[in-house]
C-alpha cells in the first residue's frame, strides 16, 4: 500500500470513520488537499474494499480498512514513544518525524522497536497503541468540556497538535495528573481549573475540546 493511501485511511479513522461517516470537506481540511484529490483517493480505496461510500454523505472504513489503518497508527505511535523516550524529543515534536518513519518501517523493525521499548500501551499524547494485528481496545473518554463545575478528573489523552501542545504545556496540563473544574464562564466558555497543588488557571473553551479525561473522586 502506498504512503498516500495509508495517510488517507489513518485520517478517516482519526476523524471517527470507524464508527461514523466522514465527509469530503472534513478530509480536505484535515489533509490540506483539494476536493478532487479526495474524490480520486476515495475511488481507489473503495475499489480495494477499504472504505464504503454513502452518496451525498461520505465514507467510512471497512473492517479491512480499519485493520490496515490501525497497523499504520501502531507504527506511528511506537515511533513517537521512541523519539520521546530515547532521543529526547518533546511531545510536540514527535509527530512529524513519526509520520515519515511509519511509511519506511517494516513490520519486523516495528516489532523489534516495540520490544526494545518494553511494549508500551500508549503514545506520548495518551493514544492507545493498537495491537500487531490491527485490533485495539475500545475506550471513549469524555472531553473536558463535557464535565460540570466541581468535577475532578485525570487527563488521559490530548490531541496531537503542536500549537495546542505548546498552549497546554504553558498552562501546566499533563497526562495522568488530577485537576478540578472550578467553573465555566457563561459567555466565552473558558474553564477555571485547579491542579493538585492548589494552583488555579484558565483554559480556553476551544482547548477543552482537545483534552480527554476520566472523572475522579473529589477529595
Amino acid at each position: 500500500m502506498t504512503p498516500s493511501k495509508e495517510d488517507y485511511l489513518k485520517t478517516i479513522v482519526s476523524l471517527g470513520g470507524a464508527t461514523k461517516v466522514v465527509n469530503n470537506k472534513q478530509l480536505v481540511a484535515a489533509m490540506n488537499v483539494s476536493a478532487a484529490s479526495v474524490t480520486d483517493m476515495n475511488t481507489k480505496l473503495l475499489k480495494e474494499g477499504l472504505i464504503t461510500h454513502t452518496p451525498y454523505r461520505g465514507v467510512q472504513v471497512t473492517e479491512k480498512g480499519l485493520r490496515l489503518a490501525n497497523q499504520v497508527i501502531r507504527k506511528h505511535r511506537i515511533w513517537e514513544v521512541f523519539l520521546l523516550e530515547k532521543l529526547g524529543y518533546d511531545w510536540k515534536e514527535v509527530h512529524a518525524d513519526a509520520d515519515r518513519l511509519e511509511h519506511a518501517s517494516s513490520d519486523l523493525l516495528i516489532e523489534r522497536l516495540n520490544q526494545f521499548l518494553g511494549e508500551p500501551e500508549f503514545d506520548p499524547h495518551g493514544g492507545r497503541i493498537p495491537a500487531k494485528d490491527g485490533t485495539t481496545e475500545s475506550y471513549d473518554y469524555p472531553q473536558l468540556n463535557d464535565l460540570s463545575a466541581g468535577d475532578s478528573f485525570v487527563v488521559k489523552e490530548v490531541e496531537d497538535d503542536p500549537d495546542f501542545l505548546d498552549y497546554i504545556t504553558v498552562k501546566g496540563i499533563k497526562l495522568e495528573q488530577k485537576y478540578t473544574l472550578l467553573a465555566k464562564e457563561a459567555y466565552e466558555g473558558s474553564l477555571a481549573l485547579q491542579n493538585a497543588d492548589g494552583k488555579t488557571f484558565m483554559l480556553s473553551y476551544k482547548a477543552a475540546f482537545k483534552v480527554f479525561v476520566e472523572k475522579a473522586d473529589t477529595e
